[in-house]
């Protein structure tokens, strides 16, 4: 942990940091590459999966969602289906599905994710992806929309989704979506503390940090350095406290990063080149093309890969960029310096998930909550242990 980083006014230091997973429901792993990865997209491997996360201390999964086949994933599983399954598998793991609006209605997800929220005891939440793959929408028929404007349907898509789930007879007339008088019953799960399945939302361009900060209960973003992400902080705070913020809290900071905990920083760093040698090159290439209407496109030029490397997209949400890549005491004080910034959560990601799942809970987990507890005392609070998810690292082995 950095002494030279100082702590920001956003930053919740007496809360312990959520870790979170991306469930490998598509082919091909989490990075671009030709190297071994003992990761698979089957059910069976993601259900155990699932259950090594709970307990080894992981409080959220995301499942990936993705129609068309891009960089080198051929195949996908649907992200709400395999979201309730897993919730089904699992007994602790709140499980995150993507979804972008313009495939979905928001009444229709509404819905679902109450009915999946009741048969998980209030588990369930959403991310919302305003879409980036622009073959997906225009192959199926649908609208494509320019960079901006797909964030203000996103926003009018996350009004209907939170009126629906809090209101009695909602009403919403927007550009995108109209909604009369209409309620939905049962109301999702009443979990102390939350007003509603929890909505995520992710995007880096100015454009989706005004979005999250006006109506996102989470703010997500791909890998970025400290300096970047303590950018796209500011940006959502912004948005946030101009008085247009339409979510019952502060907007939380979730960040991606792409794991190697090895027992030396040399063996740990020849790892991250060992991928990046191997890289599938027309793969990454082929993404590397399809993105360019994420951040190439804005109006400032910001954005969600504006300004990746080749290197950077060989995992392709840029989660080289955060550096979690060393031993595990290396990688617990670079998260804890991230928690300084302001981040609440880390979405992380791995070569070979269930071994190195557990081996973070395990090995990267324990150090980072002594170095909160630090954190906190030195800032004149203490960390809130009792919010501290239950583990079962000898669960992670057998179940």
């Amino acid at each position: 942990m950095s002494n030279s980083i100082p702590v920001s006014p956003v930053a919740d230091l007496e809360t312990p940091l959520k870790f979170a997973y991306w469930v490998p429901n598509v082919s091909g792993g989490l990075v671009v590459s030709t190297i071994e990865q003992r990761t698979s997209w089957d059910f069976d491997y993601n259900k155990k999966l699932a259950r090594i996360a709970e307990d080894s201390g992981f409080e959220y999964a995301l499942t990936q969602t993705r129609y068309a086949a891009s960089y080198g994933a051929d195949k996908q599983h649907e992200a709400t289906s395999f979201s309730l399954a897993l919730l089904g598998a699992t007994e602790r793991l709140k499980v995150i599905s993507a979804v972008h609006p313009g495939m979905w209605h928001p009444g229709v997800l509404a819905k679902f994710i109450i009915t999946a929220d009741h048969i998980s005891g209030g588990r369930s939440a959403v991310n919302i992806v305003s879409g980036w793959l622009k073959d997906e929408f225009v192959s199926f028929g649908l609208d494509w929309l320019e960079h901006d404007e797909r964030y203000v349907r996103t926003e009018e898509f996350i009004g209907v989704l939170r009126g629906l789930w809090t209101e009695q007879n909602y009403s919403q007339s927007g550009k995108y979506y109209n909604i009369t008088d209409f309620t939905l019953s049962p109301p999702p799960v009443d979990v102390p503390g939350r007003a509603h399945p929890e909505i995520f939302f992710g995007g880096n361009s100015t454009a989706a940090q005004a979005a999250a900060g006006r109506a996102a209960d989470w703010y997500f973003s791909n890998g970025r350095s400290l300096e970047g992400f303590r950018d796209n902080i500011s940006g959502v705070v912004r948005a946030a406290e101009s008085g247009a913020r339409t979510a019952p809290a502060k907007p939380r900071f979730g960040l991606n990063g792409f794991v190697i905990a090895r027992d030396s920083e040399r063996e740990a760093t020849e790892t991250l080149r060992e991928i990046i040698a191997k890289a599938h090159r027309p793969a990454v290439e082929g993404f590397a093309e399809a993105v360019k209407e994420a951040g190439q496109s804005t109006a400032d030029g910001k954005g969600m890969w504006e300004d990746s490397t080749f290197e950077d997209m060989v995992q392709y949400n840029d989660g080289f960029r955060s550096r979690l890549i060393g031993t595990p005491e290396q990688i617990a004080e670079r998260i804890v310096d991230f928690k300084k910034i302001g981040v609440n959560l880390l979405l992380t990601c791995y070569l070979h998930f269930q071994e190195e799942v557990s081996a973070f809970g395990r090995d990267v987990m324990p150090i980072v909550r002594e170095l909160e507890a630090d954190l906190a005392r030195k800032n004149g609070t203490e960390l809130n242990t009792e919010l501290l998810p239950v583990t079962d690292l000898e669960g992670a082995h057998t179940r």
